[in-house]
């Protein structure tokens, strides 16, 4: 695949990588190309645009794209489909001459699909971690657009999200998000190959709130 390497940034939901990746499009509005995910039945949030955000398709719409083998990776939460396709990453990495960078995000098991089934792509791999588990609560909770349901999915999935990035060679970066300005610094470096003096940060440790969900869910019956 030609141009500059793709994005890949991950992170438990409420991190902040949506944040981020406005402010990037803010400084750099025709550097770079966000890889857009189909969606099926998630409500549109404040702020969102169809096309800009998500592409929103049908369900079917999207059954019938994976049928056709025109993911990168897909996921199901809540309810609802996400997906990248192999086309929107190759289309903006091919534009501009090559000189825009596609910026994916996605979670860790679509990082897995991309590294097991998606080599040559040979994205950058970052993860934007909370400076700590009950941080990441305050802030899903502070949104005030989900339910209490959906809030505890998305901790239990930021559990298996961080279990993932302590693992050694998961990304080649790590950013904490313990301060807006600071975390995009680093992610401005990252994006603009800015790498030579930049130290990753490490997921912090799992705390007594961390452990406590942990053991929630290992004390739960199989589905």
């Amino acid at each position: 695949m030609t141009g500059l390497r793709p994005l890949v940034l991950c992170g438990p939901s409420g991190v902040g990588k949506s944040t981020l990746i406005k402010k990037l499009f803010e400084e750099f509005p025709n550097r770079f190309g966000f890889s857009i995910s189909p969606d099926t039945t998630r409500q549109i949030r404040s702020g969102e645009r169809d096309g800009y955000s998500y592409h929103f398709v049908t369900r079917d719409e999207f059954l019938k794209l994976v049928n056709q083998g025109k993911f990168l990776e897909y996921a199901e939460f809540s309810g609802n489909l996400y997906g990248t396709t192999v086309s929107a990453v190759e289309a903006v990495s091919s534009s501009g001459n090559g000189h825009r960078r596609a910026i994916l995000d996605i979670d860790s098991q679509g990082v897995k699909l991309i590294k097991k089934n998606h080599p040559y792509l040979n994205p950058v791999y970052v993860f934007v971690s909370p400076p700590c588990y009950n941080a990441l609560r305050e802030r899903l909770e502070g949104r005030r657009t989900d339910s209490e349901d959906a809030i505890q999915r998305r901790l239990r999935m930021a559990i298996h999200e961080l279990a993932y990035a302590r693992q050694p060679n998961s990304f080649d970066f790590v950013i904490v998000n313990d301060d807006l300005n600071r975390a995009y610094e680093m992610l401005r470096k990252i994006v603009l190959d800015s790498m030579e003096d930049l130290q990753s940060d490490q997921v912090p440790a799992v705390d007594a709130q961390e452990q406590h969900a942990r053991n929630q869910i290992d004390s739960q019956p199989p589905a």
